[in-house]
């Protein structure tokens, strides 16, 4: 079309009468008929008909902690995500308990794309003296996109009866681009696809921000596509850096929301749960200072004194104010153990009153309360006696 012939004297164009006339109604008719032939027609539900379904209940490779379908944990670097992940791999491969939960027993397929094969041969044999022969593990995999689907899907033609997955990390497997939420929501939606057609877990290890977060589940590194594409969310956290306790925390579509408080034990690399009562008690006496004067009020029973004096009998060089904090911060944790105290002004200072009253069975630091036999044995294992600073000890 010559456009020069539709220009006015101005150089602007107009439109010529004969173009501009409508459509043709048998015209419009065809071009909506091809438009409507490019799309599927919705397939709708009536609400009678949803009542008639049966609804098959979610299931769990850790019974009431980890469903089927693609979830995440997270946590620091060198926080001890990959023991924690690794003993639940060599759990459900045995059919044992997992942080004191029943497993679905069942063939796991481990993707450990960070470390040599070797490093992983010695953490697995940090946790066990022999490895199930249900746990398969691979340091090399495809990218998603690049042939990891397939590579999963003919692992688990090859084992039927696989129900575990877990690809540390997940950054390894992601093409190399930016995080945006398009970018994150396709990443997890894939996996989770993958997850749900082969009716298996997928855990996708990951890291959580430098910078802490109000809210634990926005810690999360990423955009808040990986959280909401997700069908659950688990995120450790240690109490104190290079402390052994932590929470492990977690939401998920097919359970109630949950804080699970646990301990890292050195000697078995390993995670167990404890209560929260027991945290508190340790971490009081994982504190030099609160653990001299536990001692020393089972001893004195009674004293009477400024914080400066307690310093001294105490043999501590903190400082008064230091003290005080800690008596402060601890309070609840000291009266648990059988230390109630007060303070008042007398002549221009603080004087604390403290008491030893202890009414019920003396707690001895082990957290036996915390463990079953059945977590605390293992075949072949000779049986713990308890926790000290250090961790869980084995009888010799």
């Amino acid at each position: 079309m010559n456009w020069d012939a539709f220009k006015n004297h101005d150089g602007t164009y107009y439109v010529h009468r004969e173009y501009n006339k409508p459509m043709p109604d048998a015209e419009l008719g065809q071009e909506a008929e091809q438009k409507r032939k490019k799309f599927k027609k919705l397939r709708t539900v009536s609400g009678d008909e949803l009542m008639k379904k049966t609804v098959k209940p979610a299931r769990f490779v850790v019974n009431g902690l980890l469903p089927r379908g693609l979830n995440i944990v997270a946590g620091k670097r060198k926080e001890g995500k990959s023991w924690l992940m690794l003993d639940l791999c060599f759990s459900v491969a045995e059919g044992e308990k997992f942080l004191d939960h029943d497993t679905e027993q069942g063939t796991v397929l481990y993707l450990d794309l960070e470390d040599p094969e070797s490093r992983l041969i010695q953490r697995a044999r940090g946790i066990r003296d022999i490895i199930p022969s249900k746990f398969h593990e691979a340091t090399k995999a495809g990218r998603l996109g690049g042939g990891l689907t397939e590579q999963i899907e003919d692992f688990v033609k090859e084992h039927p009866d696989t129900n575990l997955v877990v690809i540390d990390t997940l950054q390894k497997i992601r093409k190399p681009k930016g995080d945006t939420y398009a970018g994150d929501y396709a990443v997890i939606s894939a996996l989770k696809n993958l997850a749900d057609r082969l009716d298996i877990a997928i855990v996708c290890i990951h890291h959580t921000r430098k910078m802490k977060a109000k809210d634990t589940f926005d810690s999360v590194l990423g955009s808040t596509g990986l959280t909401a594409a997700a069908d659950g969310i688990y995120v450790l956290e240690r109490k104190a850096d290079g402390k052994p306790f932590g929470r492990l925390s977690f939401i998920s579509r097919d359970l109630p929301d949950g804080d699970l408080p646990v301990r890292f034990d050195h000697d078995t690399c390993r995670w167990y749960p404890i209560t929260s009562s027991d945290m508190e008690r340790e971490l009081l006496l994982a504190d030099e200072a609160m653990s001299a004067l536990v001692s020393f009020m089972k001893q004195e029973l009674i004293y009477e004194g400024t914080a400066t004096e307690l310093c001294e009998r105490l043999g501590l060089n903190i400082g008064a104010n230091n003290l005080s904090s800690k008596l402060s911060k601890y309070k609840n944790s000291l009266q648990k153990l059988g230390v109630d105290y007060t303070k008042e002004k007398r002549n221009n200072h603080k004087v604390f009153t403290l008491n030893y009253n202890r009414k019920e069975p003396e707690y001895d630091g082990t957290m036996k309360s915390a463990y079953t036999p059945e977590v605390m044995k293992k075949p072949g294992e000779k049986p713990f006696v308890g926790i000290s600073e250090n961790g869980l000890h084995r009888t010799a």
